[in-house]
Protein backbone atom coordinates (compact mmCIF):
# COMPACT_ATOMS: atom_id res chain seq x y z
CA UNK A 1 0.00 0.00 0.00
CA UNK A 2 1.53 3.38 -0.81
CA UNK A 3 1.30 6.19 1.91
CA UNK A 4 -1.56 8.88 1.47
CA UNK A 5 -1.24 12.63 3.01
CA UNK A 6 1.61 12.00 4.70
CA UNK A 7 1.38 8.99 5.78
CA UNK A 8 4.54 7.12 7.46
CA UNK A 9 5.60 3.28 9.11
CA UNK A 10 4.27 2.76 12.08
CA UNK A 11 6.32 0.44 14.51
CA UNK A 12 4.67 -2.71 16.76
CA UNK A 13 1.52 -2.32 14.42
CA UNK A 14 2.34 -5.44 11.22
CA UNK A 15 -1.00 -4.51 9.40
CA UNK A 16 -0.68 -0.92 9.56
CA UNK A 17 3.15 -0.86 8.16
CA UNK A 18 2.31 1.83 6.09
CA UNK A 19 -0.42 3.89 6.03
CA UNK A 20 -2.52 7.44 5.63
CA UNK A 21 -2.60 9.83 8.39
CA UNK A 22 -5.79 11.64 8.98
CA UNK A 23 -7.19 14.13 11.86
CA UNK A 24 -10.34 13.83 13.31
CA UNK A 25 -12.29 15.92 15.86
CA UNK A 26 -14.48 14.49 18.83
CA UNK A 27 -17.13 17.50 19.11
CA UNK A 28 -18.41 17.78 22.66
CA UNK A 29 -20.86 20.03 24.70
CA UNK A 30 -22.46 19.69 28.05
CA UNK A 31 -26.08 19.25 28.21
CA UNK A 32 -28.46 19.57 30.89
CA UNK A 33 -31.09 16.88 29.17
CA UNK A 34 -28.65 13.95 30.40
CA UNK A 35 -27.59 13.34 33.81
CA UNK A 36 -24.04 12.78 32.69
CA UNK A 37 -24.40 16.29 31.45
CA UNK A 38 -22.34 15.37 28.07
CA UNK A 39 -22.88 14.83 24.19
CA UNK A 40 -20.63 14.22 21.43
CA UNK A 41 -21.75 15.23 17.76
CA UNK A 42 -21.67 12.16 15.48
CA UNK A 43 -22.31 12.86 11.49
CA UNK A 44 -22.75 9.77 8.66
CA UNK A 45 -20.03 9.27 6.39
CA UNK A 46 -20.99 10.64 2.70
CA UNK A 47 -20.66 6.83 0.73
CA UNK A 48 -21.40 4.44 4.08
CA UNK A 49 -23.30 6.31 5.47
CA UNK A 50 -22.14 5.23 9.12
CA UNK A 51 -21.77 7.00 12.02
CA UNK A 52 -17.86 8.78 12.99
CA UNK A 53 -16.47 11.64 14.11
CA UNK A 54 -15.54 14.74 12.02
CA UNK A 55 -12.17 13.62 10.40
CA UNK A 56 -10.65 14.00 6.67
CA UNK A 57 -6.94 14.49 5.39
CA UNK A 58 -4.46 17.43 7.01
CA UNK A 59 -3.93 20.26 4.93
CA UNK A 60 0.07 20.92 5.34
CA UNK A 61 -0.57 24.50 5.75
CA UNK A 62 -2.23 23.76 9.22
CA UNK A 63 -0.80 22.10 12.13
CA UNK A 64 -2.64 19.04 13.10
CA UNK A 65 -5.73 20.43 15.93
CA UNK A 66 -6.03 23.35 13.61
CA UNK A 67 -6.98 20.74 10.50
CA UNK A 68 -9.29 18.80 13.14
CA UNK A 69 -11.42 21.85 14.09
CA UNK A 70 -11.47 22.51 10.15
CA UNK A 71 -12.78 19.21 9.61
CA UNK A 72 -15.23 20.02 12.43
CA UNK A 73 -16.81 23.24 10.57
CA UNK A 74 -16.41 22.01 7.31
CA UNK A 75 -18.29 18.41 7.92
CA UNK A 76 -20.79 19.54 11.03
CA UNK A 77 -20.66 23.21 11.17
CA UNK A 78 -19.62 23.82 14.61
CA UNK A 79 -17.07 26.02 15.86
CA UNK A 80 -15.07 26.08 19.30
CA UNK A 81 -12.25 25.31 21.29
CA UNK A 82 -9.67 22.95 20.03
CA UNK A 83 -7.56 21.10 22.41
CA UNK A 84 -3.79 21.39 20.98
CA UNK A 85 -2.99 17.62 21.96
CA UNK A 86 -4.79 14.20 20.64
CA UNK A 87 -6.79 12.76 23.36
CA UNK A 88 -6.37 9.53 21.36
CA UNK A 89 -5.63 7.98 18.11
CA UNK A 90 -7.69 4.73 16.44
CA UNK A 91 -7.49 3.15 13.22
CA UNK A 92 -9.19 1.77 10.40
CA UNK A 93 -9.17 0.83 6.91
CA UNK A 94 -10.44 3.64 4.74
CA UNK A 95 -12.25 1.88 2.04
CA UNK A 96 -11.61 3.58 -1.81
CA UNK A 97 -13.68 4.13 -4.80
CA UNK A 98 -11.93 1.98 -6.81
CA UNK A 99 -12.12 -1.12 -4.56
CA UNK A 100 -9.35 -2.23 -2.11
CA UNK A 101 -8.47 0.12 0.92
CA UNK A 102 -5.55 2.12 2.44
CA UNK A 103 -4.88 1.98 6.21
CA UNK A 104 -5.12 4.78 8.29
CA UNK A 105 -4.00 6.30 11.74
CA UNK A 106 -6.42 9.15 13.09
CA UNK A 107 -5.51 11.64 15.85
CA UNK A 108 -8.31 12.33 17.48
CA UNK A 109 -8.46 16.01 19.57
CA UNK A 110 -11.08 17.35 21.58
CA UNK A 111 -13.28 20.75 20.48
CA UNK A 112 -16.04 22.21 23.29
CA UNK A 113 -18.41 23.62 20.73
CA UNK A 114 -19.28 27.17 21.52
CA UNK A 115 -21.21 27.79 18.10
CA UNK A 116 -23.13 25.37 15.63
CA UNK A 117 -23.32 27.00 12.45
CA UNK A 118 -27.20 27.04 10.16
CA UNK A 119 -24.98 26.73 6.86
CA UNK A 120 -21.63 25.17 6.38
CA UNK A 121 -19.98 23.63 3.25
CA UNK A 122 -20.77 19.69 3.93
CA UNK A 123 -24.48 20.19 5.30
CA UNK A 124 -26.71 18.52 2.64
CA UNK A 125 -24.13 15.70 2.15
CA UNK A 126 -24.36 14.56 5.99
CA UNK A 127 -26.52 13.89 9.07
CA UNK A 128 -25.80 14.69 12.40
CA UNK A 129 -26.56 14.03 15.72
CA UNK A 130 -25.75 15.35 19.09
CA UNK A 131 -25.95 12.01 21.68
CA UNK A 132 -25.15 11.06 25.12
CA UNK A 133 -21.94 8.38 25.10
CA UNK A 134 -24.01 5.58 25.11
CA UNK A 135 -25.70 6.44 22.55
CA UNK A 136 -22.82 7.12 20.22
CA UNK A 137 -20.98 4.07 21.59
CA UNK A 138 -23.91 2.13 20.25
CA UNK A 139 -23.88 3.79 16.72
CA UNK A 140 -20.20 3.94 16.04
CA UNK A 141 -18.88 0.54 14.59
CA UNK A 142 -15.16 1.35 14.71
CA UNK A 143 -13.80 -0.20 17.71
CA UNK A 144 -10.81 2.15 18.01
CA UNK A 145 -13.03 5.07 17.72
CA UNK A 146 -15.41 3.98 20.31
CA UNK A 147 -12.55 3.31 22.68
CA UNK A 148 -11.52 6.82 22.25
CA UNK A 149 -14.85 7.69 23.06
CA UNK A 150 -14.94 5.77 25.90
CA UNK A 151 -11.86 7.52 27.27
CA UNK A 152 -12.76 10.83 26.68
CA UNK A 153 -15.79 9.76 28.66
CA UNK A 154 -13.80 8.49 31.59
CA UNK A 155 -11.23 11.63 31.54
CA UNK A 156 -14.22 14.32 31.67
CA UNK A 157 -15.84 12.39 34.51
CA UNK A 158 -12.02 12.17 36.52
CA UNK A 159 -12.27 16.23 35.95
CA UNK A 160 -15.93 16.74 36.99
CA UNK A 161 -14.95 14.67 40.06
CA UNK A 162 -12.55 16.49 41.10
CA UNK A 163 -13.82 20.08 40.49
CA UNK A 164 -15.96 20.38 43.99
CA UNK A 165 -12.76 19.21 45.41
CA UNK A 166 -10.93 22.37 43.94
CA UNK A 167 -13.66 24.51 45.49
CA UNK A 168 -13.68 23.13 48.44
CA UNK A 169 -10.00 23.15 49.44
CA UNK A 170 -10.03 26.65 47.68
CA UNK A 171 -12.30 28.09 50.34
CA UNK A 172 -10.53 26.46 53.13
CA UNK A 173 -7.66 27.69 52.56
CA UNK A 174 -8.66 31.09 52.22
CA UNK A 175 -6.40 33.72 54.30
CA UNK A 176 -7.95 34.88 57.58
CA UNK A 177 -8.47 38.51 58.03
Amino acid sequence: MANHGGGEAVKGEPFFREHGKQVAALCWRLSSKHSLGLEILLITSRNSRRWILPKGWPKPELGPAENAAREAFEEAGVIGTIGHEPIGRYHYLKEKKEGGGIACSVDVFALAVTKHLDDWPEKDTRRLAWLTIPEAMTRVSEPGMRQVIKDFQKQHMLQKATMPMRRRSYSLTKSKG
